[in-house]
């Protein structure tokens, strides 16, 4: 009786809507609950209202994607059960003709497209649309007269027709309904009829239905029609958005402008200016603060959202207002859509950045903040005596050449303070060379160089010369955390055949021990290193240097972008730089010269240059250390990564929680704003344990649940990066192309997709990080590799310390020495984030079982003034303590046992003294078995850690005076220690054994409070 019953209401309402001639022209979309895997996001919902062996439905579908004929599924809504005679007549984007037998008689039957297979990786899946297999029995096809091949439409006329009462998505966000539902040819045709002479028209659009589509138009635009005037409502201090769509729907329509007129008070009474308008996609504020044009451009029958916004003030009277919006096309008649704002008597003190849908946060996307000189700690105001600036520990001297002729460095070998005697790196000065044809080098003249401008964070100045027919003027600029930036112009007055353009940089031998970058792994210098320009190598760095002083040289001229990291490097990679590579004859040799010097030879090899040719020859430093290190802080700070409950985190004896994305709090990628209350909620909670919380947010990858997609999409290729597509359904469904599929969450369907190298998105990101510094009082970041550039990465430190002082930054970064990421190493390639960074967890797919220099200058980040934490498998624990480090909880390894033993010493009253430390008071006997010392008054503990490849017995060399110990008073203890060691003692001068790839950590005092 039930099934009797739904029949007739589903008939009554077949009835009903059909006999309707405006519901026989649209049907409506819902929603549905089913398996997606088995069946796809959509389906139409078919009412079978005769008793039949066969029924023909034409599903108007209206479909954006170009594979209507993928498979088709038809599901018996009374048993679930998949339709086996099915027979798929004309198929097109427009609609499809379905034959299929309905088994259970009359009733609601299911029609799935779309659907599709997921294959692959489970973060980074291949999703496939298979093409129809056909089932239908041949028995069947014949007694209706079904031919194998297609057939022409008239021969469905005598089949009883059933209809399509509903289009339903799996959910709304995978529904295509208003702006994905196309309009079919016919209905594009008589709009282009209404509108005969047309080039272009204009859809403005509600802000709560973002254009989605560039090929095709949405039917509520043929209902609604091209509009000269749009009506909206705003709030009282509200970011104002709307957008206009361009359909360029007879010519090509170049070169966009969007002019705006005041928004007037219909009583004239009250202004809002003109000046208060932007449209984003003809041009903004880049992510240095530098205003651009953006040129913005329509392919003849394609769409074009333009996005654009005003600033309502939160003085502004209640009422109507009025402007005029004109867009105007390069070479063809502007056209006009009159604005009416509705302001209401509301006031949005945020401006509507607490509801997304507003799309009021398009704004962040020219912000400026924190684009200024201020000093952030633990640097120290730049101070500028002759032609030496000092910094953070470090001092730079000038030449006449405006190059550095003298560097320094006060940074003492433990690196936890500063001393007062400078250690030199350069060996002399750095040199730009010029030779002719024949290698003879051009002698500069007329050197000549002043200061421009100098604050507290930023000292600039210009230099100029002459070599032969070249003339050069050099910018140069030295920021308070002692990195320095050159543009190098060369132009020539004839056309020239030179020999060479090359930089030296001397470096004296003791202060260039190790290397990173060009291809070595971090560790000991090799003698020699020839390295050459290679795009597929993300490599135009070098950094060479001691613990405690160091130089990173990096090469680009002035076209230089900053390409994709980690695995999408190949996408993007570096452009070449036409002054360094010169068409791969420049590359870079590290040579060492005489006794004490080791070279640094960039060069470009040999070129013609023509009459007033100008190349730029531009190069970074960045001296090293950046600070001294921390030892307080890495003691008091033990990371959780995991979302848990708080007293169970506390339980472990962590205090600072990094939330990853996936969490019920911050569930999508790269968007943290859809779950404000109850991320606050657990932040809150965590202050009132004295428990710090941090996010994971970054840049390199942006969820498919950001409300601003399309608005970004509509940028071009300016926010994401364009690629082949794929990926995730929904993705493939919505954005149809010209994406690269990123991270995926299964549980989520968070799908994300790359974004480019560096664009305003950065803006947008240093605002949504002080909207929730401010908002949800987040202790700061948690980066997962850096896709920003330095700049923006100095931003995001005075952002987080103007809101939450005390906030911290931790870096993690895979090991990309590899081909898919361009062989970088990554300390090498993030150096110049180095300096705003607090800690380092650089362990992923990193081999522990590498060299103790290799440890010290790709993981420790100490000859950086950083310190770390081990990821892969847990680390070395043994090993980690020389320099520091544990692992994290819950990630992998314990580290709970060393923890306690930190308490038990009260190691955050020590002073640390590393192996790399000639002042550390204890060694051992063996060159491949170190010690760090942990020294209190009186009392010492004693990290040891082999990489000796067997078992070894080693005595220790300690300093007894330097500790101020009695060795006939010291025991040596090894208390208990989870997971690490058992407990022992030793007695001065005793052998100790120390198993291969272990060690002790060992407890020293004076025995019976001696």
């Amino acid at each position: 009786m039930k099934r009797q019953s739904t029949f007739w209401v589903l008939l009554f309402v077949s009835i009903l809507v059909h006999s309707s001639p405006v519901h026989c022209r649209e049907i409506p979309y819902g929603t549905g609950r089913w398996d997606a895997k088995a069946y796809g996001n959509h389906r139409a919902v078919v009412l079978v209202s005769v008793a039949a062996d066969a029924v023909c439905v034409r599903v108007p579908w209206r479909r954006r994607d170009t594979h209507p004929r993928s498979k088709i599924l038809v599901v018996d809504g009374a048993t679930n059960r998949r339709v086996s005679n099915v027979y798929r007549g004309p198929v097109n984007r427009e609609f499809a003709d379905v034959v299929f037998q309905p088994p259970s008689g009359p009733g609601e039957y299911y029609v799935y497209y779309l659907v599709n297979e997921m294959i692959g990786r489970s973060n980074y899946p291949t999703v496939v649309y298979p093409k129809s297999n056909e089932t239908a029995e041949p028995r069947w096809l014949e007694k209706h007269g079904l031919p194998k091949k297609p057939f022409a439409k008239d021969a469905l006329q005598d089949l009883p027709r059933a209809q399509v009462t509903q289009f339903q998505a799996i959910d709304e966000f995978h529904s295509f309904y208003p702006m994905e539902v196309v309009a079919t040819a016919d209905e594009v045709a008589g709009l282009l009829n209404k509108h005969e002479d047309a080039l272009y028209l204009l859809f403005p659009e509600d802000r709560r239905y973002p254009i989605r589509m560039t090929e095709d138009l949405p039917r509520r635009w043929i209902k609604s029609g091209p509009q000269s005037m749009f009506q909206d409502r705003a709030g009282r201090g509200e970011y104002y958005a709307f957008q206009i769509g361009v359909f360029a729907c007879r010519s090509v329509v170049e070169n966009l402008a969007v002019q705006f007129g005041d928004l007037k008070s219909v009583d004239g009474d009250e202004t809002i200016p003109a000046t208060q308008f932007t449209c984003f996609n003809t041009g903004g504020s880049d992510c240095t603060g530098k205003r651009f044009e953006k040129r913005c451009s329509v392919p003849k029958g394609k769409v074009q959202a333009l996005w654009c916004g005003v600033q309502i003030p939160p003085t502004a009277r209640p009422g109507e207002y009025v402007a005029l919006v004109t867009v105007k096309p390069e070479k063809l008649a502007s056209r006009q859509i009159e604005l009416q704002v509705t302001v209401s008597q509301e006031v949005l003190s945020d401006a509507g950045d607490s509801e997304p849908w507003r799309h009021s946060r398009l704004r962040w996307l020219n912000s400026r903040l924190a684009l200024d000189d201020e000093v952030v700690a633990p640097y120290t105001p730049l101070t500028v005596e002759n032609n030496a600036i000092r910094c953070l520990g470090r001092k730079v001297t000038l030449g006449t050449s405006g190059l550095p002729e003298r560097i320094q460095s006060y940074f003492a070998p433990e690196m936890t303070r500063l001393q007062k005697s400078p250690r030199e790196v350069l060996a002399g000065p750095i040199e730009l060379i010029i030779t002719d044809g024949e290698g003879k080098a051009w002698s500069w003249r007329e050197q000549q160089m002043a200061f421009s401008e100098q604050t507290a964070g930023k000292v600039a100045w210009e230099s100029r010369g002459r070599a032969g027919p070249i003339s050069l003027k050099c910018e140069g600029r030295m920021e308070f955390d002692g990195c320095l930036d050159f543009v190098v112009k060369l132009k020539a007055e004839e056309t020239t055949s030179l020999g060479d353009i090359r930089l030296e940089v001397p470096l004296l031998k003791s202060a260039a021990k190790y290397i990173l970058g060009m291809g070595v792994k971090g560790g000991h210098r090799p003698s020699t290193l020839q390295w050459k320009w290679d795009q597929k190598k993300n490599q135009d760095s070098v950094w060479l240097g001691d613990v405690n002083a160091g130089l990173r040289v990096s090469f680009r001229d002035e076209r230089y972008e900053r390409p994709l990291n980690t695995n999408f490097y190949l996408r993007k990679p570096l452009v070449m730089p036409r002054s360094w590579c010169n068409d791969g004859r420049g590359g870079c040799d590290l040579i060492e010269v005489g006794e004490d010097r080791v070279l640094i030879r960039a060069y470009s090899g040999p070129r013609t240059i023509a009459a007033g040719e100008k190349l730029y020859f531009n190069f970074s430093l960045s001296v090293t250390p950046f600070r001294p290190i921390n030892p307080k802080r890495q003691w008091a700070t033990r990371y959780y990564h995991r979302y848990k409950p708080l007293d169970e985190i506390a339980a472990t004896g962590a205090n600072t929680i990094n939330v990853h994305h996936a969490t019920e709090i911050n569930p999508f990628i790269n968007y943290p704003f859809l779950q404000p209350r109850a991320m606050k909620a657990y932040i809150d909670a965590a202050h009132a344990r004295d428990m710090k919380v941090k996010i994971y947010y970054t840049v390199r990858e942006l969820s498919n649940r950001a409300p601003e997609l399309f608005a970004l999409r509509s940028l071009g290729d300016e926010i994401f990066f364009p690629g082949e597509g794929g990926g995730f359904s929904w993705l493939q469904e919505h954005l149809d192309s010209d994406y690269i599929a990123a991270w995926y969450v299964p549980k989520l369907e968070d799908a994300a997709i790359i974004n480019s190298g560096v664009s305003r998105w950065h803006n947008y990101y240093v605002e949504g990080l002080d909207w929730l510094a401010q908002n949800v009082e987040i202790d700061g970041l948690y980066i997962d590799d850096v896709a920003f550039d330095r700049t923006t990465m100095k931003r995001v430190r005075k952002v987080l310390d103007r809101n939450r002082p005390g906030a911290l930054i931790d870096l993690h970064s895979a090991n990309q020495f590899n081909v898919r990421d361009g062989y970088a190493n990554s300390a090498n390639l993030y150096m110049e984030h180095f300096p705003y960074i607090d800690r380092l967890w650089f362990g992923e797919y990193f081999d522990y079982d590498s060299p103790p220099e290799f440890w010290l200058t790709e993981i420790s980040g100490i000859p950086f003034g950083l310190m770390g934490e081990m990821l892969q498998d847990g680390g070395n624990p043994w090993r980690g303590m020389l320099f520091g480090m544990t692992s994290r909880l819950p990630w992998a390894g314990d580290p709970t046992g060393l923890w306690k033993l930190w308490d038990d010493f009260e190691i955050q009253n020590a002073e640390m003294y590393g192996f790399w430390a000639p002042s550390c008071p204890i060694k051992t006997d063996h060159p491949d078995v170190l010690v760090t010392a942990y020294v209190k008054p009186r009392e010492v503990l004693i990290a040891i850690a082999s990489w000796v490849g067997e078992d070894v017995q080693v005595q220790l060399q300690v300093d007894w005076g330097a500790l101020g110990l009695d060795p006939d008073q010291a025991v040596l203890e090894a208390p208990f220690i989870k997971d690490f060691q058992e407990q022992a003692r030793f007695r001065p001068g005793d052998p100790i054994t120390v198993k291969t790839g272990r060690g002790w950590l060992l407890s020293c005092s004076a025995r019976d409070g001696q």
